[in-house]
């Protein structure tokens, strides 16, 4: 058969296959219409009161978001912990002070990433093939199993294995967990549900400054080994709380499996506030017109109305480290080279994760009452202000005020970060990939973040590191220019998904709406393309 034929009969098959969809679909349709109108219709406390458990059960698969931030945050406060650079660093004459040399800042702080790289672009097929359960159970289990390599640790060639063997669960953790904080929620709760994961990126950093403020002092192992083996307190815990957790209602539906997931939704809610069978209906109906006659791959990322959806997360993705991010990731470092003492720096940097905590829940009211795009458009246009005056704050010399008004700047940047920009980011996420391709699209996203981050943490250490590029301050510069870039495009391709169904951002995207319109776009009940 020629390529025109087979691609002729592939067409074919595909308009048969939608047929068949659309007859099937006629079967639930009036049931499917009523569970979006009742989601509709309620408001985010009367969806608390319907969906207890499921806020129960995305905080819980939340909390592994904790595992990577803590090990993020922690090879950074590593490289200004004293015990960590005298026993792996090398003397800076011009401060008389042990430093890690600016390749191997950059290698222990990227090792976590390539890793994650790996596990992202295992996660989607794992979690596509038995449900986001199991594959993040296995993720804990390797978790628990690759900790030990750091924590036994005696060069920083190690170190670098022990982050990069971590990183392959982390990657699975952060594909996975958005994903499925969006599927077992109503509509109505689709925001806090994923905006909770930069909550717990700031308590994981919030874990990390109070253990390494409390050990910055000591120059012995203990330093860094404690902090190291802390990890531990997560994995097991969290096995056995997964282990119980009902699989997402739409992985099941996806799979066929319609009686389990009405069984699943009743665990997620009250019985007596919501009809299983309808919402299985529902979520057939997305499934249905999403359906082909091939299985999920990779390839159908970046074909027709999917590579739109596809480009949108991995640019939310890669925005997260162009604006100014990895300032955050290195606050105790910077706040070191901006000229404040040891103490104060471990301070300020635990104080930075304590108020990214509270600004992220903060963020849950700016999304209660506005859009996802005005306030990613918004917060993000304040952060490149915030970010051009730390650089010109860098500029006017070296002094107490200007130390101050670095460190300021640095704060406020990395804060206000985490009350916009960053927790609508998970949202958008969430939303703007199709059910069907889930987890392969937020694997695909997730893996443009780490490539986008590894060559912007060597750019980051060069720009911080007394022997490299020693910037300090004007570092600003730079994270404005990329973040100002990330504004603009924004500004034209992400669109505002606020209150909307799946059925319907499955539509507005199969219509190709502008970015700019999907507001404005008025989708009917009974609209099926």
């Amino acid at each position: 058969m020629s390529d025109t034929q087979a691609e002729t009969k592939g067409s074919f098959d595909n308009e048969k296959h939608i047929e068949d969809a659309k007859a099937t679909i006629s079967d639930f349709k009036n049931d499917a219409i009523e569970a979006e109108n009742a989601e509709h219709a309620m408001t985010p406390w009367e969806a608390m009161k319907a969906y207890p458990m499921a806020c129960f059960w995305a905080f819980v698969m939340s909390f592994t978001i904790i595992m990577e931030s803590y090990d993020v945050f922690l090879m950074g406060n590593f490289l200004a912990l004293p015990a960590f650079a005298n026993r792996f660093g090398v003397l800076d004459h011009a401060t008389g002070d042990y430093v890690v040399v600016t390749k191997w800042q950059s290698a222990l702080q990227m090792g976590g990433q390539l890793g994650a790289l790996i596990g992202v672009f295992l996660a989607g097929p794992i979690t596509s093939r038995v449900g986001y359960r199991w594959a993040t159970l296995f993720g804990l289990a390797l978790m628990n199993a690759t900790i030990f390599v750091s924590y036994f640790a005696d060069s920083l060639g190690v170190f670098f294995v022990g982050q990069l063997l971590e990183g392959i669960p982390w990657g699975i953790f952060i594909a996975n967990a958005p994903a499925y904080c969006s599927e077992i929620v109503p509509l109505q709760l689709r925001a806090p549900a994923t905006q909770v994961l930069q909550m717990f990126w700031a308590i994981g950093s919030i874990i990390v400054g109070a253990v390494t403020f409390v050990y910055n002092e000591r120059l012995d192992r203990a330093a860094y080994r404690i902090p190291i083996a802390l990890q531990w307190m997560f994995p097991t815990p969290l096995m056995i709380l997964m282990f119980l957790a009902p699989e997402s209602p739409w992985w099941l539906v996806r799979r066929g499996r319609h009686d389990e997931a009405a069984r699943s939704i009743e665990r997620l809610g009250r019985k007596s506030r919501l009809n299983s069978g309808e919402v299985v209906a529902m979520m057939r109906r997305v499934v249905e017109l999403e359906k082909n006659v091939i299985s999920p791959n990779y390839v159908e990322l970046f074909r027709g109305t999917d590579l739109r959806r596809t480009l949108i997360v991995c640019g939310i993705y890669a925005a997260q480290n162009l604006a100014g991010n990895l300032i955050a990731n290195q606050a105790v470092y910077f706040f070191k080279q901006a000229g404040m003492p040891q103490n104060t720096a471990f301070a300020l940097g635990l104080i930075t994760s304590a108020l990214q905590m509270i600004f992220v829940m903060l963020s849950w009211i700016l999304t209660a009452n506005f859009g996802r795009r005005p306030i990613y458009l918004w917060g993000t246009a304040f952060n490149v202000v915030m970010l051009i005056s730390l650089g010109i704050a860098g500029s006017v010399g070296t002094s107490t005020a200007a130390s101050n008004a670095q460190a300021s700047f640095g704060l406020i940047a990395s804060v206000t970060f985490t009350l916009a920009a960053a927790p609508i980011s998970w949202c958008i996420i969430a939303e703007t990939s199709a059910i069907r391709l889930r987890p392969l699209t937020t694997g695909i996203g997730r893996a443009t973040y780490y490539i986008i981050e590894i060559p912007c943490i060597f750019l980051a250490s060069y720009m911080l590191n007394p022997t490299g590029g020693n910037l300090g301050g004007r570092c600003g510069y730079v994270w404005g220019a990329t973040g100002f870039v990330t504004l603009v495009l924004a500004y034209f391709y992400v669109p505002e998904m606020k209150g909307r169904s799946y059925r319907e951002i499955d539509i507005m995207f199969k219509r190709k709406i502008p970015a700019r319109h999907f507001e404005k776009t008025v989708i009917g009940a009974d609209e099926d393309e």
